[in-house]
């Protein structure tokens, strides 16, 4: 059993965060992950508020057990969604596009425990001193919106900088990442991606073959002259995206391009003119299958990852 402080502060038998992902981490999935002995955590995106609490209820209808939102910092419907959180008591946040600062003190005071998303140090220096309870510290193999630094410079540089605990994410599906941030110092992980194959996300099911059928090079990243940065599967939307940037076409132009691609690839099905945010451990992930299966198949493995790495460093000292 790998126990950690992530685990003591949530209430969570197993130390993995599934990603709170827009139009893909819903009810259905949360719920099945949070049931499991992980962190379900519903993505509220740009959705509003209703949207949400109709989504947070469907999970309490389902499991007992803890459970988390996501909330994108640069919604419109921001003080309207943190009003549903605490009117409905949601156990955890994780919080991303932002310094949520100004709503620790209220969440605290109904029990949520505020876990942003972080890119680089000196965010994550800021947000320990405004009371968050935990970090989420986020390479740029992630798939979605992404900063300049990978998981494994990240990850120690922030657990060195804070005292409060870390949860490594990006370019994680399987226990030997689990091993691998645990031994950079992390207390936990969050992935996203392998969740979107679980048979209890509502995604379409072609997408998910979409991500099955990926290889190591699938991701492109799109945005980089808007200074907002977003990794995708690689399809009809991102060439056209890139080509506009090439051409020069005007940032807030270009940022229109995006509205609405969400939806319409993981509610409507556009393989094409879609976008599929996804991570570059894409190419790893190999089947659908129950959520169950997927966190069991994690921890089973960090614990073989484990043995085998103490058998190997005993066998060097002999």
């Amino acid at each position: 059993m790998i126990k950690t402080r992530i685990g003591d502060l949530i209430g969570i038998e197993y130390p993995i965060f599934q990603g709170g992902m827009a139009w893909v981490s819903t009810g259905e999935l949360v719920a099945a992950v949070s049931e499991s002995g992980g962190l379900g955590i519903i993505g509220s995106g740009q959705a509003p508020a209703d949207w949400l609490r109709q989504e947070v209820r469907k999970v309490k209808a389902i499991t007992k057990k803890p459970y988390g939102v996501n909330v994108m910092l640069m919604s419109p419907f921001l003080d309207e969604v943190m009003q549903v959180i605490l009117e409905e008591r949601v156990p955890v946040i994780t919080t991303g596009a932002g310094n949520p600062g100004k709503y620790v003190p209220k969440l605290k005071e109904v029990g949520t425990k505020v876990i942003p998303v972080v890119a680089s140090v000196a965010l994550a220096r800021r947000l320990e001193k405004v009371g968050v309870d935990a970090l989420i510290a986020e390479g740029m193999e992630s798939g979605g919106h992404i900063g300049e630094i990978g998981t494994f410079p990240l990850v120690p540089q922030v657990v060195d900088a804070v005292k409060i605990p870390v949860v490594a994410a990006g370019g994680i599906m399987d226990g030997r990442g689990l091993v691998a941030a645990l031994a950079l110092g992390a207390e936990g992980v969050q992935m996203g991606t392998r969740f979107m194959c679980a048979e209890e996300c509502t995604i379409p099911t072609h997408i998910k073959e979409r991500i099955i059928k990926a290889k190591d090079r699938a991701t492109v990243i799109t945005g980089q002259s808007t200074g907002h940065p977003v990794r995708c599967l690689d399809n009809r939307f991102t060439r056209e995206f890139a080509r506009y940037e090439r051409e020069g076409m005007p940032a807030a132009e270009i940022d229109k391009l995006g509205v609405g691609r969400l939806r319409l690839a993981f509610v409507d099905g556009d393989m094409e003119n879609g976008s599929i945010m996804a991570g570059q451990i894409a190419g790893a992930v190999k089947r659908i299958e129950p959520v169950a299966h997927i966190i069991q198949d994690i921890m089973q493995s960090a614990e073989r990852e484990i043995e085998r790495l103490s058998a190997r460093f005993s066998e060097g000292r002999t």
